[in-house]
């Protein structure tokens, strides 16, 4: 089962010089033949840039990461397979099944070819591949959001822990992923091998989000939450346009989502099929432990109590280096399979993979720029 954190922290006005990516520090690994893909090395991470329409962005995929994929989907799935047989006693496949045949008429169907022409190009079968995304609508969680006057010099902070079986080693497969979609906004995922929606993004615009599952499986009329939060990443450039997506589409199960933008507007989101809630910065709620002025938390137990403690004790203080700090053990768990933290002014992301024995809060950050990524491929993209 996984469990997420997002956090989002934000201040005054501040000026600050955009940290760009050298040479030395990216490099390109493979050029997708056909011309819209490229896969690179950021120190020791896999970084996956596609481009094009749903069917090149999703062949580019699969052929750039042909050796990974297949990994992912079936053989990765097959443990959660037998995982969600032993939990619920119920058979995995037949109700990801059930998931497809509920949720895909409500799925934008650019995203289907896109996940068929990546089965296509990775050599898995197209089931594979929509098991695969799919699956995430099972599992649920909690989250937690702060903002504004945390931060040490205004500039906005967003930050989200991803808590979620480690033990099945998914994070072999860790890519960080840019799409430039035609007629969409560029974006990257902090994703994983074969995974064409998001629980961890950021695009163009300065527009970050994450989510936070709850309860509701078997919801599963409407657009697959890893989707609807691709959906966002592609369309809005701002809180409210994220806002207004989510009221206008036919949603599932139990989600809380952490939304922020470049202009310093933050909202804590919770939705279900039939309802849609906004918590704004320092508005308290009963079910939660003191939420620090600025702040929005949709955490629960011990793990809300530590993070309020430590959001209170950093108040005015926060940077990325703080959060970093601030969402160590306990606020991530054992599990944590992924950190990321967001600047959507500079649109710098620094981000965490789990190690083999140890959570993502312990292992070192990887920092990028998502304006230098996109640089780079456009440079690499004109040579020949």
């Amino acid at each position: 089962m996984k469990r997420m954190i997002g956090i989002t922290v934000c201040a005054g006005a501040a000026l600050f010089t955009a940290w760009t990516l050298s040479a030395q520090e990216l490099k390109a690994v493979a050029k997708d033949p056909e011309g819209h893909g490229l896969l690179c090395m950021l120190g020791t991470k896999r970084v996956l840039v596609v481009s094009g329409t749903p069917e090149q962005m999703g062949g580019a995929h699969g052929r750039l990461l042909a050796d990974l994929v297949p990994h992912v989907m079936p053989r990765t799935m097959a443990l959660v397979a037998t995982g969600y047989a032993v939990q619920k006693g119920k058979w995995f496949y037949d109700t990801i099944d059930e998931i497809y045949r509920r949720s895909s008429p409500h799925t934008p169907e650019r995203f289907i070819r896109e996940c068929t022409a990546m089965a296509a190009a990775a050599k898995i079968t197209e089931r594979d591949a929509l098991c695969g995304n799919f699956f995430p609508e099972l599992f649920h969680c909690s989250g937690v959001a702060a903002c504004n006057t945390a931060t040490a010099d205004g500039r906005v902070v967003h930050a989200r822990v991803l808590d979620y079986m480690r033990d099945i080693n998914l994070q072999k497969y860790t890519v960080l992923q840019v799409f430039v979609p035609n007629g969409g906004i560029p974006w990257l995922s902090v994703g994983y091998a074969g995974f064409l929606g998001t629980v961890t993004a950021m695009n163009a615009r300065g527009l970050a989000i994450g989510e936070m599952g709850g309860h509701g499986e078997g919801a599963w009329d409407g657009i697959p939450m890893t989707f609807l939060m691709r959906e966002i990443a592609e369309k809005a450039e701002t809180v409210e346009q994220a806002l207004a997506i989510m009221r206008k589409v036919p949603r599932t199960c139990e989600y809380y989502y952490v939304i922020s933008d470049a202009k310093r507007n933050m909202a804590g989101v919770y939705a279900t099929p039939g309802k849609l809630e906004v918590l704004q910065p320092g508005q308290q709620n009963p079910r939660l432990p003191a939420v620090p002025k600025d702040t929005v938390m949709m955490s629960a137990g011990a793990r809300a109590k530590a993070l309020s403690e430590r959001l209170h004790a950093q108040f005015g203080k926060i940077t990325p280096e703080v959060m970093i700090e601030i969402i160590k053990r306990p606020v991530a768990m054992r599990s944590n399979l992924h950190n990321a933290i967001f600047m959507p002014e500079t649109l710098d992301v620094w981000f965490a993979d789990a190690g083999k024995k140890t959570p993502a809060c312990d292992e070192p950050y990887t920092k990028a720029n998502l304006p230098a990524l996109l640089d780079f491929y456009r440079l690499r993209q004109a040579q020949p």
